[in-house]
Order: structure tokens, then sequence, then C-alpha cells
């Protein structure tokens, strides 16, 4: 009988954002103290669990956010660049779809091809860096689950890929809420299950339940010194 493996898919918790910048790779961009209680949330939720891998992204709110699961399992947080946020035209500045971006006509030269995207990394470039990376940690935890911390187009990009979905979607509407879990379930090395879940769904503000950033405005948590 072939061993079944999970791979989860974990969005990193809420960013001190407060002035709403796409940050996309910039660095500096950490986990607010909501952000915090939401990583340890998700440490409570599912801890117990038969986790024996953990790997983030190497920004720094998915490595905070990696942190408490990887503290209550034991394991050190691996890191794999692979899994980073997808690369965007508009990093850095002041994002608003409604208001702002779509109406500067000097954006538009980068608006022309949704299905690719135009203004960013190509979905499909997005899909083969992560599923190497979930092959790898499927292959790491054979038998066991593992834990990715990525951020919402890579998951969203992935899981559209393995429902055979189109890339195109309206970012509003992507079920990848902070810290959700996106869950792969392998038999062996063949994907048989997608499952869906949010452990920390109470801790998010109804406002911010469909961004496609993480724009939060409490106070930044207290910075701690990364495990040596």
């Amino acid at each position: 009988m072939s061993a079944q493996t999970t791979v989860h898919l974990l969005r990193h918790g809420e960013v001190h954002n407060p002035e709403g910048i796409l940050y996309g790779r910039l660095p500096g961009y950490q986990l607010s103290e909501l952000g915090v209680q939401m990583a340890e949330r998700v440490a409570d939720a599912v801890g117990d669990r038969d986790i024996t891998h953990v790997v983030a992204s190497p920004l720094e709110r998915a490595q905070q956010t990696a942190r408490p699961l990887a503290s209550a399992r034991g394991v050190e947080v691996l890191t794999d660049a692979r899994v980073i946020e997808s690369t965007n035209i508009f990093e850095g500045r002041p994002f608003s779809v409604a208001g702002g971006i779509v109406k500067r006509p000097g954006a538009w030269r980068y608006l022309w091809n949704p299905f690719r995207p135009s203004w960013g990394e190509p979905y499909k470039a997005v899909v083969a860096r992560m599923m190497a990376a979930v092959y790898d940690a499927r292959d790491s935890a054979r038998g066991h689950e593992a834990v990715v911390v990525s951020h919402q187009l890579p998951i969203w990009t992935t899981r559209l890929h393995v429902e055979g979905r189109s890339f195109l979607h309206n970012p509003r509407n992507r079920q990848c809420t902070l810290c959700s879990l996106t869950s792969l379930v392998f038999d062996g090395d063949r994907l048989t299950t997608l499952r869906y879940s949010e452990p920390a769904a109470d801790l998010i503000p109804l406002r911010d339940r469909h961004k496609n950033f993480s724009s939060g405005s409490g106070p930044a948590a207290a910075q701690e010194a990364p495990p040596s």
C-alpha cells in the first residue's frame, strides 16, 4: 500500500502595512501583532498533527508565520526561495483597483494580458516553481505531513493548476485567506485530494477577507531574533 503524504500550503499571517503598499518581495514587511496571533493559532490548530517538515519563503512574514508551528513540532524552519511571492511591476506602490492603478494611463501598457499576466511573473512559471517545491516537500515528509509557508498568489495559482482551472480570475475571489491551509494529499506520488481550511478565520477582520494583499493597520509585532 502506498504511503499517504499531505503537503499543506500555508499563507502567512496579517502584515503590518498601514499605508496599503503592494509590497510583493520588498524586504521589511513583517507580521502585525494580529498576524503573530494568527500564526500561533495555526500552531495550536495543527501542532498535534504528524508534521515532520516545515518550509517557508525567505520573506520575513513567511518566516515569522512558520516559527510557532515549527517550534510546536520540534523541527527546523527550512527556507525555499521557490515559494516566494510572485513578482509584480506595481510592487512598492499604493494599490487600489477601484481608484488607483487601472485609472492611470501610464499603467495600461502593463494590463493588456490578464491570462499571462502581463504585469508580473507568468502564472506558468509560478506553478512550475511551486509544484517543484511541493514535490520536494512531499518526498521529505513521505508518509507524514509537511507545511510550506508561502503567499496568496503562488498558493492560489497552484490550486488553479491542480484543479485544472483557468488562471484568469478576479483576485478578490481567491479562496486563500490569511493563515489558511490549502492541503494537497498524495497517495504515493499521485495527488488524490485537495482540501481547504481556515484555522485563523475568526481573527481576520471582515474588511480584509477578500483583499489580495495584507494591509493590517494594527501595531507591528515586536521583533525577535531568528533562532540561531
